[in-house]
C-alpha cells in the first residue's frame, strides 16, 4: 500500500491542512488515478465517522506510538507516518473503525515494505460492505473495536488501552444462528491485530451478527473444555 493511497484516504476524511491540503487539491484536479482513490475512500471511510461514536486514545498511547516511530531510523516512510500521527491526533471526529482502517493502510510501511502484510490483500471490494462493532467490557471503561474487511476475510481487532494480567487471555467468538461458537482468536492487549476469518464464518457474517468475548486461561480455551464466562458482547453494523 503506497503513501499515495494513505494520502488519498486522509484527504477524503478531511485530515489535511495548509500546504498539504492545497497540494492534494491540485493533484486531485490533475491526476485521475489520485482523484479516483479519493472518491473510493470517500465512499468507504467517510460514513464511518457518523456510524461509530468517536473515542480518543489517552495521551500516553500517542506518546508510545511516536516513540516507536522515532526508534525506526527516520526513513521517508516513517517521517510521513509521523506527519500522519499529528493529523490523527487532532481528528477528533474520526471514528474508531476509520482509524483502524487507516492503521491497516499504514501497516506495510511500518513493516518497512511496500508490499501488503502477509495474508492481507489490497483492500475491501467495492460491492461488499464493511462491518464494524464496538464492544464495551462491563465494569470497566475499556472496549474493543472490530472492523471486518470482507475483501480480505480479515477482522481488525483494536485493543488499545487493554493490558495483559498475566493470568487470563480473552478469546473472541462468532455466534452463528445455529451450531457451536467459532473462535476468531485471542485478543492481543494494547495492539491492533488482523485476525483471519474462516470461510464459513465469512459467508455467514452480516449486519446484526453477534460476537462474544470470553475469559480463558492463558493461551485460550483448552481443547475439550467448555468456553469460559462471557464478559462482553457486540453486534456488527453495516457501514
Amino acid at each position: 500500500m503506497t503513501e499515495d493511497r494513505i494520502l488519498a484516504a486522509e484527504y477524503a476524511l478531511g485530515l489535511l491542512e495548509g500546504e498539504e491540503l492545497l497540494a492534494a487539491r491540485a493533484r486531485e484536479a490533475s491526476d485521475p488515478a489520485f482523484a479516483a482513490d479519493v472518491v473510493q475512500w470517500q465512499d468507504r471511510l467517510a460514513p464511518l465517522a457518523d456510524a461509530i461514536h468517536p473515542r480518543l486514545p489517552r495521551a500516553e498511547v500517542w506518546q508510545r506510538i511516536e516513540a516507536q516511530l522515532s526508534s525506526n531510523g527516520g526513513t521517508a516512510n516513517i517521517v510521513a507516518l509521523q506527519r500522519s500521527l499529528r493529523r490523527w491526533q487532532w481528528a477528533g471526529s474520526l471514528s474508531a473503525a476509520a482509524a483502524l482502517i487507516l492503521a491497516f493502510l499504514a501497516l506495510p510501511q511500518m513493516l518497512g515494505s511496500s508490499e501488503p502484510a502477509q495474508g492481507i490483500g489490497q483492500g475491501p471490494t467495492a460491492d461488499q460492505p464493511i462491518l464494524a462493532a464496538n464492544m464495551p467490557i462491563e465494569g470497566t471503561p475499556l472496549r474493543l473495536d472490530f472492523t471486518y474487511l470482507p475483501g480480505e476475510d480479515s477482522l481488525l481487532v483494536g485493543a488499545v488501552g487493554m493490558t495483559a494480567d498475566g493470568v487470563h487471555d480473552h478469546e473472541i467468538w462468532f455466534v452463528p444462528p445455529k451450531g457451536d461458537l467459532v473462535s476468531l482468536g485471542i485478543v492481543t492487549p494494547g495492539k491492533i491485530v488482523a485476525h483471519s476469518v474462516p470461510n464459513a464464518v465469512a459467508r455467514a457474517l452480516h449486519d446484526g451478527s453477534q460476537l462474544v468475548l470470553t475469559r480463558e486461561p492463558l493461551g485460550g480455551k483448552p481443547a475439550g473444555a467448555d468456553a469460559g464466562p462471557v464478559v462482553a458482547e457486540a453486534r456488527f453494523t453495516t457501514i
